[in-house]
This record gives structure tokens, C-alpha cells and sequence, in this order.
């Protein structure tokens, strides 16, 4: 699920440090937790890390104690019986896989090796603590054999060794007493030489050379969390090397978590926000169990709120607001139960209980009596300050608590952010817009990874990662970029109350080659009914301007009007401003200009646009309303305008 990463320079780290700082202080509305001040990490120097080291296996976030418990509630309670039910079942299906092979399909990842290896390793630890039944651990030590054996768990892109690692080492701890003396030693020799011993030099050239040690995105929790549960599983037999890694480590990793702050969102997307937060959960829970304590580090800033981000990025229909690169899926994340035990917080419980696959951890960090408490009443709106992103709804699901049910309730995500954001796109001001169990503006996602020059000079020539492929403007369509790469975007008013809510981004760093003000409001409006999108432009000389909106419904277009179908469900659009201003439909592909000359993997789909002559100034407002059965759209004329700077 990832690649190479898109470093941000350290001028970058520090304007986007002093950005949310402002923001936090400048935020009109927002409600914080009234939770006790966050702990201060206090990492213990490597000579004095494992001296709290749990002697036996399990270790590794689970202990006996936790399996003999789960080993009776997965008896007793009717969720974790279906979840184990379900595993079982496919612990029964890997036992007549053969192991995985070394294989770089792609020439440079063996990841989906170490995350099949990773897969493996629970399902089958899990089985064998569950019953104990010598058939589950001797098949996970057929796959230990396997990769132990590899010439190398591939060091040149660390996320793949790391995940190995994390493999090896729950396979290791879990399966530690059916495992034969002569298969932990050999198992042990492999975690160090082809992962703790990379690591660490890593760790130690990072001060020069930087890397993933230094880096502020998913590889620093990736990498760090396999590495410390590696280390932490075999640390009693290699206990200089373990200790150093993980001091290291523990140090390192408050890097990416500061991103969590103030809110808990993930500036990378719903996507990478479910693989940072995973190995970031995985590894302070196994400092945890292991070692007694996380130094500290699940106290950082934005850690606790960090839950909120799934809830409040999944729409009615169970899909999220895909910025950056990754798809709208519902998110399935086990680490969900570990925030709701360590922050008291239900409604993360219930988010996953209700959304797991399940995976073995969902097992393992479930708490029913948690899950099952009354969930407090969660705002409609959220404004996540520092990834600068805000979520908008008429109601949330009322037919049923599951987050992935089809709810007819009006949701909207809209994007401020960072361009240079890791894995971001060229997405400032772009917004996705579910109503009627629709999803009626949605985003493209992440193009494939292998075309060349993605993570390099060439990510701004592909379709899906420019404006142009966004919910967005494109001024000027010559211009090259169509967005400032290095642009930011504030969100500079955000307001919620009962009856409406709104948010304006400051986009004028985008566009700046164009314009010397671009200003984008998205208002949910009318006791939260229809949603108006209004954008105000001071160009700098007369500049055609271009508003898209990506869709897979059927449209009919009338002039200043259209009409959107998909199955029985209909949204209405109208231009508001200015007057004379048309709806066109465009195909889903480069424009004229664009340096991509063919689209090859934007598959259906169409783009609603406006296109709007050269002028010094222009506000162009579009209004959507969903229109249930036997419902008439309204007259545009009875929508009111109010410039941006009179919105409060």
C-alpha cells in the first residue's frame, strides 16, 4: 500500500509546524476533549530499556493471560465467536497454501510477500493459541522456513523488511512453545541479520544521510514498528543490539505522531492514515506488553483524537473521503479497539466492531463492555486543524450503527491541506458529496504506482494526481503545474451549528501564478438540505477559469441547471453566479494542454464543468440539492447570495 516516499524538505516541515500553530490559535469554532494533559515520552537510554523485559512468550501485544481469556470469550460472545469462526476458516484455508516465495514482481517491492507472510503469521499464531492444535504452528513454521531462507528480506525499500520482520516476530512470540529449539535459533539469526542489524545501521547513518528514521509520513511508523516488535521478541538473546533499536526507534517515531496534532488526522489520507496508525498502535502496544510501559508516547498531542479521523472521514455510504493517494473504502482497523481501551473512548470500539473483517487483533483488543456503552453525542461537523481538512453532514446514520451502512443523509469532505504532503495530489479545494446513498462527486485516487516517475519529476504529468482531475479549479489551463506543487491552504472560517455549517479555504497560494486572491466556501445550507460551493477569484490579468466535478451519474444539463441521475436518486444543480454562466460535460481525461497525452486508468465517469471567460474578477456558485422522490427542484432565484467575507 505504499511506495516511495515524497520527503518533505525541512523548510516544508517547519512551514507546515508554524501553519498549524496559527490555525490552532485561529480556529472560530472547535470543541476540544477535556482530557488530562498529554504525557511527555521519556525514552530510557539503551543500557536501561529492557530491564522491564517480560521473560516468557507471549510478549508481543498479547500475554498468556490475554490468550487464556480470549481463548473463553471467543466461546461467550456472539461477536468474537463469529470473528473466530471466520479466521479459523481461514487459518483451515492457508493450510493447504503452499509458503510464499521470494518474488519482486515489480522490481523493486517484496512487500506483498511480507504482507502475506504478515497474514499468515496471525492467522495461524492465533489458531494455535486458540486450540492449541500443533496442525496451525507446524504449518506457520513451514512458512518461517521460507522466508528465513530468503537472501534478503529486501533492505532497499525497508517497508518490506520491516513488515518481514513483524511477521517473523509474532510468528516467533505467539508460537514460541510449539516451535523446536533448533527453529527459534535459526528464526533468531534471520531477524537479525536481515532486519534488526539493517535497521540499526539505518538509524545510525540517519543523522547524516536521514531517511525513514527522519521522515514524517507512514515509512517512519512502518519501519519502526516491525523493527521494535522484531527486536522486542528476541531481545533477551541479542539484548544490546534490541535495546539500542528500540531507544532509536522511540525517539524516531515521535517524529510522524507530532502529525497527529492538534486533531488526530492524517495529512496522507484515510488510506495511509489506516497503515501509519496500525504500526504505530503494533508498536506501542508491544512496548506495552512487553516491556510494561510505552514511555510516554501514546500521550503525545492529537494521539487520543486520533479515532475521530475514521468516524468523521466515512460518509453515509461507508466510504471515505480518498484525498491523496488511496481508495474510498471503509476502513478496517483493528487498532481502533486498542485507542478505545487506552483513550475510553465507545464509539471507536463501535466504529470497528462494526466494520471488522475481522482480523486476529480485532480478537485480541475488543472490549464488549466498552463497545457496548452509550456513545456520546458526536458533532456533525469537524474541522481537523493542521491537515486542514473539514467534514460536513446532515445527520449521521440513523437506520442502523453500522459505519458502512447506505444512509440517506448528506455528507461532504472538503480539502484545504498541503501540496506537499506525503503521497498528497495537486487537491487544494477539492470536496467528494454523498446524498441519497449516492456518492455524487467523487475523487479519482492514487494512479498505479510502477508508471514511471510517480514518486519522482514526472508525478505531476499523470491525470489523477492534478487539479484537473479534481473537485476543483484549474485557472489559467495552460498553466504547468495546474496547482503550485508547493502550495498550502488554510482553512480560514469554520462554523457549525444546529441549522448549517460552513468552512472557506484560503487557495490563493494554488493559483498564485494567476490570481492574487482565490477564496473557495462550502456552506451546508437550509437546516442542512443542499450544499452551495461558492469561489471568489481577484486575477491578476483576465484569466479563464475552469470548475470541475467528477461524477458517474447520468447528467442532463439545461443551461445553468443540471439534473443528476443515478438509479432512482436525483441532486439538482444550479448555477448561482455569475449570470449566463452554462453546465458543459467533459470526458474524465487530460485537458489539451496536459503534458499526459492519453488517460489510461480513469475508467467511466465524467466531468461536470463550468467554464468561465477571462475576467479580474469572478465569483461562481453552484448549488446542489438533493431532490428525494416527488420533489421539485427549487428556483435558483430564491437562493440568496452573500459575498465569502459576510458568511458567519
Amino acid at each position: 500500500m505504499n511506495a516511495h516516499p515524497l520527503v518533505l524538505p525541512h523548510a516544508t516541515c517547519l512551514r507546515r509546524f508554524i501553519l498549524a500553530c496559527l490555525l490552532s490559535l485561529a480556529a472560530a469554532v472547535h470543541t476540544v476533549a477535556a482530557d488530562a494533559p498529554p504525557a511527555t515520552p521519556s525514552i530510557p537510554a539503551p543500557a536501561e530499556i529492557l530491564k522491564t523485559l517480560r521473560p516468557e512468550h507471549p510478549r508481543l501485544l498479547a500475554t498468556r493471560t490475554d490468550f487464556d481469556r480470549v481463548r473463553k470469550e471467543v466461546i461467550t460472545d456472539p461477536h468474537l465467536s463469529a470473528w473466530w469462526t471466520k479466521i479459523r476458516g481461514e487459518a483451515d484455508r492457508i493450510l493447504r497454501q503452499e509458503p510464499v516465495k521470494y518474488d519482486i514482481p515489480d522490481g523493486l517491492r517484496l512487500l506483498s510477500v511480507s504482507r502475506n507472510a504478515l497474514h499468515r503469521s496471525y492467522i495461524l499464531g492465533l489458531a494455535w493459541q486458540i486450540t492449541q492444535d500443533r496442525k496451525y504452528a507446524d504449518r506457520l513454521a513451514r512458512e518461517m522456513s521460507a522466508v528465513i531462507a530468503f537472501k534478503d528480506w529486501n533492505p532497499r525499500h525497508f517497508l518490506d523488511t520491516s513488515e518481514m520482520a513483524h511477521a517473523v516476530g509474532i510468528a516467533y512470540d505467539w508460537c514460541w512453545e510449539a516451535f523446536a529449539p533448533d527453529q527459534r535459533e535459526a528464526m533468531r539469526k534471520a531477524m537479525i541479520s536481515l532486519a534488526l542489524e539493517p535497521a540499526l545501521q539505518i538509524h545510525r547513518d540517519s543523522a547524516s544521510k536521514g531517511g525513514w528514521p527522519k521522515a514524517r509520513h507512514n515509512w517512519n511508523q512502518v519501519c519502526n514498528g516491525g523493527i521494535t516488535l522484531g527486536a522486542l521478541a528476541v531481545a533477551e538473546h541479542t539484548p544490546e543490539l534490541a535495546a539500542e533499536l528500540i531507544a532509536a526507534a522511540g525517539v524516531s517515531v515521535q517524529i510522524p505522531m507530532a502529525e497527529f496534532a492538534p486533531d488526530g488526522a492524517w495529512s496522507e489520507g484515510p488510506a495511509y492514515w489506516n497503515y501509519a496508525a496500525i504500526y504505530n498502535v503494533a508498536m506501542l502496544a508491544g512496548l506495552t506488553t512487553a516491556l510494561g510501559t510505552d514511555f510516554g508516547l501514546s500521550g503525545l498531542p492529537g494521539f487520543a483524537e486520533t479515532g475521530f479521523f475514521p468516524l468523521h472521514i466515512t460518509g453515509p455510504l461507508g466510504r471515505t473521503f480518498n484525498f491523496a493517494d488511496g481508495r474510498d473504502s471503509l476502513l478496517r482497523a483493528p487498532h481502533m479497539h486498542w485507542l478505545a481501551n487506552r483513550f475510553q473512548r465507545p464509539q471507536f470500539a463501535r466504529y470497528q466492531r462494526d466494520a471488522a473483517s475481522p482480523h486476529p487483533l480485532d480478537i485480541l483488543w475488543y472490549n464488549a463492555e466498552l463497545a457496548q456503552r452509550p456513545i456520546p453525542a458526536e458533532p456533525l461537523d469537524r474541522h481537523f486543524r493542521g491537515a486542514e481538512l473539514v467534514t460536513l453532514r446532515s445527520a449521521w446514520p440513523t437506520n442502523t450503527a453500522r459505519p458502512g451502512a447506505v444512509d440517506s443523509a448528506i455528507f461532504v469532505g472538503f480539502k484545504g491541506g498541503d501540496n506537499q504532503a506525503n503521497h498528497g495530489h495537486l487537491d487544494l479545494g477539492s470536496f467528494v458529496l454523498d446524498a441519497l446513498g449516492v456518492r455524487w462527486a467523487s475523487d479519482a485516487g492514487a494512479e498505479d504506482y510502477n508508471v514511471p516517475g510517480y514518486f519522482g519529476a514526472q508525478r505531476w504529468n499523470y491525470y489523477k494526481t492534478r487539479a484537473e482531475s479534481h473537485n476543483t479549479l484549474v485557472l489559467g489551463p495552460d498553466a504547468e503545474p495546474d496547482q503550485d506543487p508547493k502550495a498550502a491552504a488554510p482553512i480560514l472560517r469554520f462554523v457549525s451549528r444546529p441549522e448549517d455549517a460552513f468552512a472557506i479555504a484560503d487557495l490563493s497560494a494554488a493559483y498564485a501564478r494567476h490570481a492574487r486572491r482565490v477564496h473557495r466556501g462550502v456552506a451546508l445550507q437550509a437546516n442542512r438540505s443542499r450544499v452551495l460551493v461558492q469561489d471568489e477569484i481577484e486575477a491578476k490579468d483576465p484569466t479563464e477559469v475552469l470548475w470541475f466535478l467528477h461524477t458517474f451519474a447520468n447528467t442532463e444539463l439545461q443551461g445553468s441547471q443540471a439534473t443528476l441521475t443515478f438509479g432512482k436518486s436525483k441532486l439538482w444543480a444550479a448555477i448561482l453566479s455569475p449570470a449566463g454562466a452554462v453546465f458543459d460535460m467533459m470526458p474524465t481525461q487530460p485537458l489539451p494542454t496536459s503534458p499526459q497525452a492519453d488517460n489510461r486508468s480513469l475508467v467511466g465517469g465524467r466531468k461536470l464543468v463550468v467554464r468561465l471567460p477571462a475576467a479580474p474578477k469572478t465569483r461562481l456558485a453552484v448549488v446542489f440539492v438533493p431532490l428525494p422522490a416527488e420533489t421539485r427542484a427549487p428556483d435558483p432565484a430564491s437562493i440568496h447570495l452573500k459575498p465569502l467575507s459576510d458568511w458567519n
